[in-house]
């Protein structure tokens, strides 16, 4: 009989709800606003990153030339705030206009509570996004909790989110499925220790001995959550991603 997940950690934007493309479009109204065209080559800078994270990279990248940048250490600090709550504020008004659900994920939520198999939300978002998320277009599922990029020293790819999930459970993060779309969210995941069930969006995703891959969530249910535990042989795992 297989043994299920002591929990699963769900990321958010990209993986249970469309917001990847909201964050991308955000990402390049303020890189123009820096006078900066965004591009595939930010791509790694920007889908699945902190908000810090990206606003950094726009600053690094405005104008081109390192002549552009901020002169001292306490302008570079200012800018890289403005830049940040910017970036926060537009993203919130994205999404609190409503993200539409990724396919499968209504199902597999409802289907693990059915189970009585604990779920935990572990985003690399700020709090003030998960919780317009949370209201809007999760209303309704019964998280045990949530985490955000705000409730851990640092987040996403650092494993510091997921190790903090799997320790409110009490559990082992090696018990635990994480539920991923982007590489920085299966780093994290990764390097916590949890196996990971990768559903890519925007960018692809190397495979790796703890991940296991599958196309969409409509393909997912507890018996491949389960099966993630066995950090099955890459070669001989699910579906690659294309």
């Amino acid at each position: 009989m297989k043994t299920a997940p002591a929990a699963v950690l769900f990321d958010m934007d990209g993986t249970l709800v469309d917001t990847e493309v909201l964050w991308w479009e955000t990402a390049r109204e303020v890189a123009a606003g820096l006078g900066h065209r965004l591009s595939e080559a930010d791509a790694p800078e920007v889908v699945g990153r902190a908000v810090a994270d990206t606003a950094a990279h726009l600053i690094e990248v405005t104008g081109g030339d390192a002549s552009a940048l901020p002169d001292t250490a306490a302008d570079r600090a200012a800018a890289l705030e403005r830049t940040a709550a910017e970036l926060t504020d537009s993203f919130f008004r994205k999404v609190d206009a409503g993200a539409p659900l990724r396919p499968g994920a209504a199902a597999l939520l409802a289907s693990l509570e059915g189970a009585g198999v604990p779920f935990a939300l572990v985003s690399a978002s700020p709090r003030s996004v998960v919780d317009a998320v949370v209201a809007g277009s999760l209303a309704g599922v019964d998280f045990a909790f949530t985490l955000s990029a705000d409730d851990t020293v640092r987040t996403k790819p650092y494993p510091d989110p997921y190790r903090a999930a799997a320790e409110r459970f009490a559990a082992d993060p090696a018990a635990c499925v994480a539920v991923e779309d982007s590489p920085d969210g299966t780093a994290s995941a990764d390097a916590a220790g949890c196996a990971v069930l990768v559903v890519p969006s925007l960018l692809p995703v190397a495979p790796g001995r703890a991940r296991t891959f599958a196309r969409s969530l409509e393909e997912v249910d507890l018996g491949v959550l389960s099966d993630c535990l066995s950090r099955p042989n890459p070669e001989i795992q699910g579906p690659k991603p294309a």
